[in-house]
């Protein structure tokens, strides 16, 4: 296997400074005066002296370019350039496609490394995350964010600036499985930050919205609540749309939990007409699929149908495959209730074929479950029964409490019919236990508020 070639080393003042003065045809003489000598520039461009601020001025000026193009070999102007190519790539993967997102992401991430620009290397390190995390590719993902936080804490970058980065290691670890880590990058974060007195209402936004849906699904309503209800009241002080929407989208989660089934549609709506004003396909398809979820619990099943297809069209369209795969399990739940069991099953058994314990352990804990209440509702006990073991190793090995309780209850009655009762009790303790005090076992003492 051939071996990668060398770093390319930075280039040195000395030879920058002769490489412009031959391109423009000047003598040393005339670089020199009439602060230099002739003398002084050779032995610079010979890398025998190095210059000090005051003579790379004098220097940059007679040679025709900025004291920072000289200085350190970037072009003028080229963060500026940029952080402008870092916004056409961000508007590409909200509006296009990502691969066509991700190949613009690469060549900011080469060209900021090679100038050394570690803020715009680590926004471009992050697109590609998110490019990575839309198609389903966890792992890639997971590396780039990585990167991307690595790059901004030896840069020194102070924590509010840190915090997309935070939130999207978060949700990449939360879509893998690991429920309990999402939190505790979450949680950490906001600590530092609300401790730290560094109340920036931008990045506590961001990271109280981010852990609700771990949250919910650990079975820590209570928390999730109180994250919602943060995000509300620092929501005056926040000017992106963009965030706002996905506040929105995320507390109606909550209020749903709650049964305030109208006012988690309102926040939908609020929600939706943003990502439609900004043009964000993916976030506008999950308002979609989040509404079929509201009316799929009121009991309104043809409308839940026509919004999740909906929502699994719009990101389908964008080759969003893992969140095309979650939203279809939910559709499989509602043709289950449209007594379409077959068509349900259908969708689920090739959706198993895709998710993984590593890759929406969750929601592939979901299809299992649904698989369960079909094979069972057909008479197939066996059948059932397997599912719903698998269904319970998944969510256990996610630490997804919110669910663990109704599928232990599942479980449960299927043995106590079938005459096993000393497995059904065990099962329903089990149960028990994690609808008792969801969420105390596996999360740490609640983050600190910020003074609103």
């Amino acid at each position: 296997m051939p071996e990668d070639p060398p770093p390319e080393l930075p280039e040195p003042v000395g030879r920058r400074v002769l490489r412009l003065r031959t391109a423009r045809g000047l003598t040393q003489r005339q670089v020199a005066e009439p602060a230099y000598t002739p003398a002084y520039i050779s032995t610079l461009e010979a890398g025998r002296v190095r210059p000090s601020d005051a003579a790379l001025r004098h220097i940059a000026d007679r040679l025709g370019v900025t004291y920072e193009e000289l200085a350190t070999g970037r072009p003028a102007h080229l963060a500026t350039d940029l952080r402008l190519r870092l916004t056409e790539a961000q508007r590409a993967l909200a509006t296009g496609a990502a691969g066509e997102a991700a190949a613009l992401y690469a060549d900011l991430s080469a060209e900021a490394a090679r100038h050394e620009l570690p803020s715009e290397h680590a926004a471009a390190e992050l697109g590609l995350g998110e490019c990575a995390l839309e198609t389903g590719e966890l792992a890639e993902a997971r590396g780039h964010f990585d990167a991307a936080d690595a790059l901004l804490t030896a840069a020194g970058a102070p924590l509010p600036q840190r915090a997309p980065v935070i939130r999207a290691r978060a949700v990449a670890h939360y879509l893998s499985g690991s429920l309990r880590y999402a939190c505790y990058l979450l949680e950490t974060a906001l600590d530092d930050l609300n401790t730290g007195g560094l109340h920036d209402p931008d990045a506590l936004v961001l990271l109280y919205t981010a852990s609700i849906a771990p949250y919910m699904d650990m079975g820590a309503h209570a928390r999730a609540a109180q994250a919602a209800e943060l995000a509300l009241s620092l929501a005056p002080r926040v000017a992106d749309p963009a965030l706002i929407a996905q506040m929105h989208r995320s507390v109606a989660r909550t209020l749903l939990a709650e049964g305030r089934v109208v006012e988690a549609d309102a926040s939908l709506t609020k929600a939706a007409e943003l990502y439609q004003q900004l043009q964000i396909r993916t976030e506008l398809a999950h308002c979609h699929w989040m509404r079929g979820y509201v009316h799929a619990q009121a009991g309104r099943l043809t409308a839940a149908e026509a919004e999740l297809r909906t929502a699994r069209d719009m990101l389908s369209a964008k080759r969003a495959t893992l969140y095309t795969q979650q939203v279809e399990v939910e559709l499989a739940d509602v043709l289950r209730q449209l007594d379409r069991p077959r068509e349900a099953a259908q969708l689920l058994r090739a959706l198993l074929g895709e998710l993984s314990p590593e890759r929406g352990a969750v929601h592939a804990a979901g299809a299992h479950r649904l698989l369960g209440l079909i094979a069972q509702e057909s008479g197939a006990q066996e059948e059932a029964e397997e599912h719903y073991v698998n269904a319970l190793s998944l969510l256990e090995r996610a630490g997804a409490a919110g669910d663990l309780a109704d599928l232990c209850r599942l479980l449960g009655d299927l043995y106590r019919r079938s005459g096993r009762i000393e497995a059904a009790l065990d099962t329903y303790r089990t149960g028990l236990g994690h609808r008792a005090a969801p969420g105390t076992t596996t999360l740490g003492p609640a983050p600190a508020r910020p003074p609103v």
